[in-house]
């Protein structure tokens, strides 16, 4: 098994299958829907953040509240050890791929929300479901949908339990026994204390802590990240230079960096840039399913800011601080390259605790979105009866994640989280038409920006 997951992992992520499709996909939908992410952006931000939640609608929790849970599930290790490992391999031209990334991949998060949303269904208890397995089973229509929809299911449950659960569970007991000598035992036990309260409780639990929660998480780290390139300000053009012209030259070696070419700054820089927002693997849209709307045009618009959120914002705080302290260059890679820039660009020991609690925030969080995204996969799959005996086990497995040696459980998990994206990628592109006519539909309306006329560019 050691030797055959890494390589089928090493396929399913390469540059052959999963990356290419899922970037071309986000280019697709950028297209057919005019970008709407970008002269949409503000609106979305708007609703998101000022308005906060729907007058009236059916749902469980608020727009704010399913964005949080989005972001919560997101915005984890990888904004802070992956963005280290796609500029350590890639080079520091892959944070520019990132971004390309994070921006096409809002209208592949768009249109995941969309969906999820529109083709959601009421289960057993009276809560809100959707996402892939839904829209492919509804959507798309007769047993090819259907076989879609049970397969997303399937690795969504199983990718809940890897790299939902245990790699972070693991990652936050490693990190505090790391900088505080804490037994990793003890770090587990407690966490998996706090997660129970707060999954037990249901969605409608997850998106009150998510929505106190996140924003301080992510408010902390970009105050840590905004200190150290303050403290550089100026390094930082030249560094934005640097992370364009690499994009499309490589960089040669320099010192402990093993250097890289413009192929390897693409592949890692996609590569990580997703892994990180998740725009493709189709988990935006069980998220967004929970919201309380009648619109699926507004919650999509909503969820899309969750990547804007993720990429062009967190994972650039990283990417910058890496470049502007010149920390790249050492040959440090993933966690250690993080912690060795913060620690180049604040005083005292400040650069590691904001990398530690960092990676402690983020994995928590990640905990609390995908144990959700899990549940409601294995209630597509089983029946609402099967959604307590699924958290139960989650919550052991919390614990069970901080004590073990994970590597092939990560591997495997990683292929889980990839096989995901196939079928909903397939589903994204035949409902693409759907998703575009109920767009143009909802911005033909004279009443769309009604409330938002104070703030329009008519004013």
């Amino acid at each position: 098994m050691e030797d055959i997951l890494p390589a089928i992992s090493d396929f399913v992520w390469g540059p052959f299958l999963l990356i290419p499709l899922l970037l071309l996909t986000g280019l697709y939908l950028t297209i057919v829907l005019r970008g709407l992410q970008f002269h949409k952006l503000l609106y979305a931000l708007w609703l998101a953040f000022i308005r906060r939640k729907e007058p009236e609608g059916t749902g469980d929790i608020s727009h704010y509240q399913a964005l949080s849970t989005a972001l919560a599930a997101t915005v984890g290790v990888g904004n802070i050890a992956g963005v280290a490992t796609a500029i350590h391999f890639g080079g520091p031209g892959a944070v520019f791929w990132m971004w390309v990334t994070g921006l096409v991949g809002m209208a592949t998060k768009y249109c995941e929300a969309f969906l999820g949303v529109r083709f959601r269904r009421t289960d057993a208890k009276g809560e809100q479901s959707g996402g892939p397995m839904f829209y492919l089973t509804y959507g798309i229509g007769g047993k090819f949908g259907a076989t879609l929809g049970i397969l997303f299911a399937i690795f969504g449950a199983f990718a809940a339990f890897g790299i939902g659960n245990m790699v972070q569970s693991n990652s936050v007991a490693d990190a505090i026994n790391s900088q505080w000598g804490v037994p990793m035992w003890v770090t587990g036990l407690i966490i998996t204390v706090i997660a129970a309260v707060v999954i037990l409780g249901g969605i409608k639990s997850i998106g009150a802590f998510t929505s106190a929660f996140v924003p301080v998480m992510i408010i902390f780290y970009i105050l840590g990240a905004l200190w150290v390139i303050i403290a550089n300000i100026g390094s930082l053009p030249s560094a934005i230079a640097t992370i364009v012209t690499d994009a499309f030259t490589g960089t040669a070696a320099t010192g402990g960096f093993a250097g890289a070419t413009v192929l390897l700054a693409i592949r890692y820089g996609v590569a990580r840039g997703i892994f990180s927002n998740e725009s493709g693997l189709g988990t935006g849209g069980i998220a967004a399913a929970a919201a309380k709307t009648n619109e699926p045009v507004r919650q999509a618009l909503v969820s899309m800011t969750q990547t804007f959120i993720d990429t062009i914002v967190v994972v650039s705080m990283t990417g910058l601080v890496i470049v502007v302290t010149g920390a790249w260059q050492s040959g440090e890679n993933g966690a250690p390259l993080t912690s060795l820039a913060f620690s180049q660009g604040l005083p005292g020991e400040w650069g590691g605790i904001i990398v530690t609690l960092g990676l402690v925030f983020f994995a928590f969080s990640t905990l609390l979105g995908w144990a959700y995204y899990g549940e409601r996969c294995m209630d597509r799959l089983f029946g609402r009866g099967a959604v307590v005996p699924y958290r139960l086990v989650f919550i052991v497995l919390i614990f069970v994640g901080t004590v073990l040696e994970l590597q092939t459980v990560w591997t495997f998990s990683d292929i889980m989280n990839g096989l995901m994206a196939l079928p909903n990628l397939i589903g994204l592109v035949l409902l693409s038409g759907l998703v575009v006519r109920e767009t143009k539909a909802y911005f033909s309306r004279p009443d769309w920006q009604t409330e938002y006329r104070p703030v329009s560019s008519e004013r």
